[in-house]
């Protein structure tokens, strides 16, 4: 490892999707829309809208 650290996502063996972002979920937590939760072993992890960007081509539609 090169110490180097930034957002990604990635595709897991079983067609799932991992997302290494920054853990905000104490703070966004409180201001989730009304039809959204997250159960308790859940976290809310943000990601920039370039990782996002960058990782659509990556991203099957099927």
């Amino acid at each position: 490892m090169s110490g180097d650290t930034c957002p990604d996502i990635f595709e897991l063996s079983d067609g799932n999707f991992a997302v290494i972002g920054t853990d905000r979920t104490l703070e966004l937590d409180v201001g989730l829309p009304p039809d959204a939760s997250r159960a308790d072993y859940e976290r809310i992890v943000v990601i920039t809208r370039e990782t996002l960007i960058r990782a659509k081509k990556d991203i099957p539609d099927r």
